[in-house]
């Protein structure tokens, strides 16, 4: 027999804000920013595991083609499948600081909105062209990006799941449900707090 849906403020608010995030975290970060992980995704805290190469990888893209630092980002985050997208607060900083010392240089596009488009200088080809042979996105194993989409594709099920509870379970069921998540969210964030 089908219920019909009710709305229940109790299961209502703790299911809200019940998601998951569109990338994986970074290895420096929950937004993989450069805080935290072992990549350093879109960053959202801090973290362990050593902080990406950020200079490495702008460089080595530089090698390819001239591009603004969006489009860096964007490469990034393509080339790792999601497991390492920079922040912008680490790819500007890092463009300025490598354009400030003469490895990169900017020249604005009128096209393109006023953006900036970096080109690698003669004197810094030798450091970009070391950087191109071992590049920092490499170091991003495949089994970890693998690993992220099998979790994300069983985050992906619970969910649907736990949607068809809500939609078509009694109170019953749905109070087990909520109890289930409950003990879940305490079982992931004990999994956060065990030592190295």
């Amino acid at each position: 027999m089908r219920f019909q849906r009710q709305h229940h403020p109790m299961h209502e608010a703790r299911m809200r804000g019940f998601g998951f995030p569109p990338v994986p975290p970074g290895p420096h970060g929950p937004h993989g920013h450069e805080h935290g992980g072992p990549w350093g995704g879109r960053g959202r805290g801090r973290g362990r595991g050593r902080r990406p190469n950020v200079r490495g990888a702008v460089l080595a893209l530089l090698t390819e083609r001239p591009m603004h630092g969006y489009e860096m980002i964007q490469e990034i985050d393509s080339r790792t499948g999601g497991a390492w997208r920079p922040s912008p607060g680490s790819i500007y900083p890092t463009l300025q600081l490598l354009e400030d010392e003469g490895v990169i240089v900017a020249s604005t596009e009128e096209a393109g909105g006023g953006r900036k488009r970096f080109t690698v200088t003669e004197a810094g080809q030798a450091e970009a062209t070391a950087a191109a042979e071992t590049p920092p996105w490499a170091d991003v194993a495949q089994g970890t990006v693998s690993s992220w989409h099998d979790i994300r594709d069983s985050g992906a099920q619970a969910m649907n799941a736990l949607r068809q509870v809500m939609m078509n379970g009694t109170d019953d069921q749905r109070e087990r449900a909520a109890q289930v998540l409950d003990e879940t969210r305490r079982k992931l964030y004990a999994i956060l707090a065990e030592s190295e």
